[in-house]
Order: C-alpha cells, then sequence, then structure tokens
C-alpha cells in the first residue's frame, strides 16, 4: 500500500501542536509498519531527522505554502501531480487540507474548526480560505480524524457529517516532558525571572489563546496580593496581537511579565516544569497539549471550562471561565497559596495523564487508514 502524507508542517525547530501531532504519530506508524510505503510531500527543503525509516520515500515540490493563495495552487495543482506520479492508493493530511482536483481516497485530520466560530481573529483571506475549504474538505474525506469528542461533534453538527466517518484520536505529549530538579528550577528561574517563582503561559500569540484576559487577570493578582511572582509568555506572535500590545503597555505590573518567543524544546519542558502553574485559557480549543505537558512534569494547571478542555482535563485543574478577568485572578491567588490544593490537583494530573499518549494516537490513526485500506 502506498500512502502519501502531507508534511509540509514538519518544519526542523519550528514544530507546533499539529507539526508535533504530525511527527509523533507518523515517526510510530512508519516504522511500525514497514511492508507499507510512505511518500512524505514536502513544501521545502526537509530534515533528515523527519525520513524516520527505509519505506520513506521524501518528495520536495514548491512553492512554499505561505498564503491562501499558494496553498490553493500548492494542494489543487502540485499534490495531484505528485499523487498520480507515485501512484497512491491513499493520500493523509495531518493538518486537513486536502486536494479537491483527485479522486485518490483521503484521510482529513481535522484538530479543530475554531475558525468556524471565530472568524474575527483570522485576516481576511485566510478565514475565507478555511470558510469555503474546510466543509468541502470534510465532505471529500473518506475518514476523518480529530482530537477530542468535541471536536468530533463539532465537525458533524457544523458541517453535516455522519459521526461514524469520524475517528478520535487524541493527542500526547512528548516524552522529555517530566518533572524537573530543584536544581533545574533554581537555573530556569535564574535564567529568566531573576530568580522568582512565576506562572507560565505556551502558545501562539493569536487571539483564541485570550493573552489579554490573563496579562488583566495577572495585574490584579498582582494588585490583591503584592506578590512577586511574574508571568512568562512562551510563544511566537502570531494573527492581530496589537490588543496583546495594548493591554500590556497599560499594565501596572508590566515589568514582572516576561515575553520569550518560541524556546526550544528543551528549554520549553524546563519552563513548564519550574513554574508554579501553567496558565492557559484560551476561548477555543480542539484539545489543549500544553495541559497535558504540564500534568507530565506534576505542574498544575488552570485552564478554561469551554470547548475540549474539560473532556481532557476533566477534575485536574482549576477550570475558569476564559471570558471572566476575576475568575482567572481568583484561581491564580488559589493556586499560590493553597499549597495542599495544589498537590491534590498535580495528584490528579499523574491519573489523568495516562489517559494520553503519541503511541496511543499512532495507534488510533493506524486504524483510522486501515479503514480506508
Amino acid at each position: 500500500m502506498k500512502i502519501a502524507v502531507n508534511t509540509r508542517l514538519l518544519i526542523d525547530n519550528k514544530l507546533d501542536g499539529i507539526g508535533w501531532f504530525t511527527y509523533e504519530s507518523l515517526k510510530r506508524i512508519t516504522t511500525s509498519y514497514k511492508n507499507h510505503e510512505f511518500i512524505f510531500i514536502f513544501d521545502r527543503p526537509y530534515s533528515n531527522k523527519f525520513i524516520f525509516s527505509e519505506n520513506i520515500t521524501p518528495v520536495v515540490i514548491g512553492p512554499q505554502t505561505r498564503h491562501p493563495f499558494l496553498w490553493y495552487f500548492w494542494f489543487e495543482k502540485c499534490i495531484p501531480k505528485i499523487l498520480k506520479k507515485y501512484n497512491a492508493d491513499i493520500f493523509l493530511s495531518p493538518d486537513g487540507y486536502l486536494s479537491l482536483s483527485t479522486s485518490i481516497p483521503s484521510i482529513a485530520i481535522i484538530h479543530d474548526i475554531n475558525f468556524h466560530h471565530q472568524p474575527e481573529d483570522l485576516p481576511f483571506f485566510t478565514r475565507k480560505y478555511y470558510q469555503y475549504y474546510f466543509p468541502k474538505f470534510a465532505q471529500k474525506a473518506i475518514r476523518i480524524g480529530t482530537v477530542s469528542n468535541y471536536s468530533k461533534n463539532d465537525i458533524v453538527n457544523s458541517y453535516n457529517i455522519k459521526k461514524d466517518k469520524i475517528d478520535v484520536l487524541y493527542n500526547g505529549a512528548n516524552c522529555y516532558y517530566k518533572p524537573i530538579s530543584e536544581n533545574e528550577k533554581r537555573k530556569i528561574k535564574r535564567n529568566f525571572t531573576n530568580g522568582y517563582n512565576y506562572f507560565v503561559f505556551v502558545g501562539n500569540l493569536h487571539p483564541r489563546k485570550n493573552v489579554t484576559r490573563l496579562l488583566q487577570a495577572f495585574d490584579l493578582f498582582k494588585k490583591e496580593t503584592n506578590s512577586e511572582m511574574k508571568m512568562v509568555i512562551v510563544g511566537d506572535k502570531f494573527f492581530k496581537t496589537k490588543e496583546i500590545s495594548n493591554t500590556y503597555k497599560k499594565m501596572k505590573n508590566k515589568n514582572d511579565v516576561i515575553f520569550t518567543g518560541r524556546q526550544s524544546p528543551n528549554n520549553l519542558r524546563l519552563l513548564i516544569g519550574g513554574a508554579t502553574a501553567l496558565t492557559f485559557v484560551p476561548t477555543f480549543e480542539g484539545f489543549g497539549i500544553p495541559n497535558l505537558e504540564a500534568m507530565y512534569c506534576d505542574i498544575p494547571v488552570i485552564t478554561s471550562n469551554s470547548t475540549a478542555i474539560p473532556e481532557v482535563v476533566h477534575d485536574a485543574g482549576i477550570l475558569v471561565d476564559p471570558y471572566w478577568v476575576a475568575e482567572i485572578k481568583e484561581a491564580m491567588v488559589k493556586i499560590s497559596t493553597d499549597f495542599d490544593f495544589r498537590n491534590k490537583l498535580i495528584e490528579k494530573g499523574q491519573k489523568r495523564r495516562t489517559l494520553y499518549s503519541w503511541d496511543n494516537t499512532a495507534e488510533n490513526l493506524w486504524k483510522c487508514i486501515e479503514k480506508c485500506i
């Protein structure tokens, strides 16, 4: 069986949530099922570390897919040529984008459809592309994979897709997310917060990640507690960050906020592992990998009570209304002052995290592929 895979998000040192899903699941599948051939389709030069086994044929075809017009050209003009050239039996797309110009059976992994509910968060042409094409991708796909029951039901209801066409795969956390030593904690604090305790946020600075309200809540927390706690924001700027910048400028405690930008995986695990708590309160999330990564680091989470997050976190975190700044602030006060409560959350996280692993993700994805085979 020849399985062609859209691997355009396997970019060295720039893996995001979908990139990690692609990397971790395909690494396991390609090395476990060597009787199948995999054609990895890149849109730029690739790192050899993404060629996991000898049954992978890497193919590079440009142009690089940097905006909606190039998305259209790459998937509708370039992908059909590759699928035909290599006589692919199945096309697997871990980021959900499909080609409408080919009859090859296709599997779309649609992680969530936040753009369907919050289109105003996206640039105009990106929004229009998602709104027009993703319903068509969902209809075209022979099977759909997604990462939570919430997302499954959302796709069913929003795009009128039959439930039995969608498989829930869930996400995992990388093996290097684990508790760190006291010496490592002191070192990471010395390097990033001048030795002070801190809350940490991890994610792209995108409107739905709700960084604006998180900063407002932190300002209220500092005012109420007079704490020396810092806030570390880890992630690249994304779309529409002006509101975040304006909120930051108005903060009374802006000197206690550290923006680190994107960090290496090693620094990221240390920054999460050294935190008092992860503060991750997006308005929309199909899964929420940072919450799971924090659980594996024995770090409690303050997170949202909406979309897929309660399904994943359950009672292993403080669930707050992401639109209610005062409630986010109260959670910060609680978790930074009540150490018995904090330890109970960590214990619950230790149990909850066992439900999710990349091994399970890969197994579920292969079952999805087998249904097509």
